[in-house]
């Protein structure tokens, strides 16, 4: 093994000796439009999770992205609330760069990554990062959005404190910095690897380097965060030898064997321990670029190196940047848009841009990568993904991919399987990342996304396996207080401080279960999981009209406010928003709430009542910022909510409240998100609504119709069919829909299917100012 890395070693220098031409993008053979220009990567969410600015490919392994804090994620043993505006590394209001690691969510609210931080510095070397608050004070530098440039597939910022300017781009498994250094003299480049996103004292569990030669170093880290045991390989290039290099150890090292004959911390080419910041020094000639190639690996730093020679095999920054904006707008031109604005433009391809940070492609290009199983794994016949945020992303992310990346959604579905398999708990994913289970939020939502796939004809996977996937995870009895449901028939109070919204979830799964077993042609299995589906009744209160928790004897829970978003049996929700949850019954929900006309009015109670600070203070992912009335736009459980009125006699108030979300909600801005993106769930909800129609229950091929806010697009399908969507007479007073026809057919429901969308043809919107009753 030693010997074939060190022959992979040497045949990686020689390339690197050499300029060999950089690999010729697919997409040279046509001309793409430059959609990439209407993309502002800087658009995040103001005080919460940021989405990160920086450079990477559409569904890339690496987010090269700066970090301009560090937070950590606790204080003397007690949380820090300001770790939360840094689950992506980057808030736009801040002055400092503290350096450019590699992985990153895209504002998922709760946080980890942050992988090997670089930090190009002058003149005396300082391996302390300091204070953001205190310049000068450690290795980070101030810099200014005026020297400040994000776009897709790349980013540049001027260090102010070092004069060096810092340029960034990708592919997919490879990072690609280059530094310019304007002054002439003594530079370094740190690698921090004790940096982490929501860092706290022992989150490193182990890191180790390799001085390979005097420009390639390898290595890896493994650390326990919110993914308990990841473990990540890298190999990094140097365009110039360094001249000389070192690291600290900060952690105490009671035992260290022979090792004590070395002097370890200068110019020794193994570095090992816990906490360690290492460093490479050059003589910078005025203006010189030095360029530093670092790509990554779930498995071996030979599959680091592998993936480097595979993708980026020259030198030539501009060439992999100019490939990377291909492949970005490869992916946007598959929606070409005429809109009302240029902002409105800038913020769907914004939105679009966002829908493609995740999941990612989690494998080497030889298709080995990592499992659940801490095994080293070969993809066959589809390529593995991981960063699965179902709770959020079930809901339009996913939906979404079935109609503009069908292909990569199959992948997902067959990660999701490959992933149960390696589960000791025989459980398909609840939230997943880097070959780590982290449960993050409730329900099984990996089901809806195998259903919402078959239901569409998206996925050729196994649907016997994929069955039997979706019941294993459903029968598991110390997940969640699932046990408790599927004997009770719901969650009870004393079983989950989240009663009513488990029940309400799982209550939705096992209605995409069934559909499962509806297409297999099983009867017995699609009764039982019918039955299951049907458990929303036993936490619905006719007395005061809300969903309730129960205690786990039937009886109610006496103190109840169906207002208040914190210990009322709900998740970053209220009774108001988190009872509408029923997707797969909706015309049954709307009976038992009064039928269609008080429902309505429900709804417009729901969205004219302020509701008071008091009530969402407990809850950090609910912001004013992301409130209408009492409809939380801002967070994922009710996003379907707008398009209810489609089911009572008022359909024009969905076409009303959408435009309005659409409008307010929503900009091109630095703040334009008014919630975290949570890994692009937010952003599908825009496109899908601007398009005019919206996935409320993923797992049947049905979208409700709404109000699209594009003059007309154009959707260029996988199957290379076209889909026309035109709104006449579109304008911003024009938000009510006279008409819908398909194909120069006027339709007479209120929903269209996938089968309309994915076969093509011509979807036209007749726009008007007054509402049709």
């Amino acid at each position: 093994m030693i010997n074939k890395l060190v022959l992979l070693i040497f045949s990686v220098f020689i390339l690197f000796s050499c300029e060999p031409s950089q690999t010729t993008s697919e997409n040279t053979e046509k001309q793409l439009p430059d959609l990439a220009q209407f993309v502002n990567p800087m658009v995040g969410t103001k005080n919460m999770g940021h989405t990160y600015p920086g450079a990477t490919t559409p569904f890339g392994m690496v987010q090269l992205s700066p970090d301009t804090n560090e937070e950590p994620y606790s204080i003397d043993g007690q949380y820090n609330g300001e770790t939360y505006r840094y689950c992506s590394g980057y808030q736009y209001d801040d002055t400092t760069i503290f350096g450019f690691s590699h992985t990153h969510f895209s504002g998922v609210g709760h946080s980890d990554l942050g992988d090997f931080l670089l930090m190009p510095t002058t003149d005396e070397l300082t391996l302390d990062p300091g204070k953001a608050s205190e310049p000068g004070s450690g290795y980070h530098s101030q810099f200014s959005h005026k020297t400040e440039t994000a776009e897709p597939g790349y980013y540049k910022v001027h260090l102010d404190d070092y004069n060096i300017e810092a340029e960034l781009t990708a592919s997919d498994r490879v990072g690609f910095h280059q530094y310019t250094f304007e002054e002439p003299g003594d530079a370094h480049v740190l690698l921090d690897l004790m940096y982490n996103i929501y860092n706290y004292p022992g989150k490193n569990v182990w890191t180790f380097i390799r001085v390979e030669n005097d420009s390639l170093v390898t290595g890896f880290r493994q650390t326990k965060g919110w993914a308990r045991n990841r473990k990540v390989y890298f190999a990094m290039a140097f365009s110039k030898p360094f001249e000389s290099y070192g690291h600290k150890k900060y952690d105490p090292v009671s035992y260290n064997g022979f090792y004590r004959r070395f002097k370890e911390d200068e110019n020794f080419p193994e570095m090992a321990g816990r906490e360690i910041r290492a460093y490479f020094n050059f003589n910078a000639k005025q203006d010189e670029k030095i360029k530093i190639k670092f790509a990554f690996s779930s498995v071996s730093t030979e599959g680091a190196l592998k993936n480097m020679t595979a993708e980026i095999p020259g030198w030539d920054f501009e060439a992999v940047k100019t490939e990377a904006r291909q492949k970005w707008n490869k992916e946007l031109a598959k929606v070409e848009l005429e809109t009302l604005t240029e902002q409105d433009k800038e913020t769907f391809y914004t939105a679009l841009y966002h829908s493609m940070l995740s999941p990612i492609i989690y494998e080497d290009v030889d298709g080995q990568y990592l499992g659940l199983d801490q095994n080293i794994h070969q993809s066959d016949g589809f390529t593995n993904y991981t960063i699965f945020s179902l709770w959020d992303t079930y809901r339009a992310l996913h939906p979404l991919f079935n109609i503009l990346h069908p292909q990569r959604n199959n992948d997902m579905v067959k990660s999701m399987l490959a992933h149960q398999e390696q589960s000791v708990h025989h459980m398909l994913p609840i939230w997943s990342h880097y070959a780590n289970e982290n449960w993050c939020m409730i329900g099984y939502h990996s089901v809806s996304v195998i259903a919402d796939a078959f239901a569409k004809g998206a996925t050729d996977a196994d649907l016997e396996k994929a069955l039997d996937a979706c019941i294993s995870t459903s029968t598991v009895p110390y997940f969640n207080a699932l046990g408790e449901y599927m004997k009770n028939g719901y969650v009870s109070e004393e079983g989950s401080p989240y009663s009513v919204s488990l029940t309400l979830e799982y209550a939705y799964n096992d209605w995409c279960i069934a559909q499962l077993a509806k297409k297999l042609g099983k009867t017995d299995v699609y009764n039982a999981y019918t039955k299951r589906s049907e458990y929303f009744h036993n936490v619905y209160d006719k007395q005061t009209g809300f969903m309730r928790p129960k205690h786990s004897d039937g009886s109610w829970r006496e103190d109840f406010d169906p207002m208040d978003t914190h210990g009322q049996g709900f998740i970053e929700g209220n009774a108001w928003n988190y009872g509408l949850y029923v997707p797969h019954q909706i015309d049954t929900m709307i009976a038992l709430m009064g039928g269609k006309e008080k429902f309505a009015g429900q709804l417009d109670e729901l969205f004219t009542t302020e509701i008071d600070d008091k009530y969402i203070e407990k809850n950090e992912d609910i912001t004013r910022d992301g409130i209408i009335g009492n409809y939380v736009h801002g967070n994922e459980p009710g996003h379907h909510i707008p398009y209810l009125y489609n089911w009572t006699n008022q359909p024009w108030k969905t076409q009303k409240r959408v435009r309005m979300i659409l409008s307010t909600m929503y900009s091109n801005k630095e703040d334009g998100l008014c919630g975290n993106d949570d890994a692009g769930q937010m952003s599908a909800w825009y496109i899908f609504s601007s398009l005019g129609f919206y996935p409320v229950l993923p797992g049947s091929d049905e979208y409700a119709l709404g109000s699209p806010m594009v003059k007309s697009a154009t959707l260029r399908l996988e199957n290379d069919k076209i889909l026309k969507i035109e709104a006449v007479n579109q304008s911003p007073e024009n938000v009510y829909v006279e008409k819908v026809e398909l194909n120069g057919e006027v339709l007479d429901s209120r929903s269209i299917k996938h089968c309309d969308i994915i076969n093509g043809g011509e979807l036209k919107f007749f726009m008007s100012d007054q509402p049709k009753m």
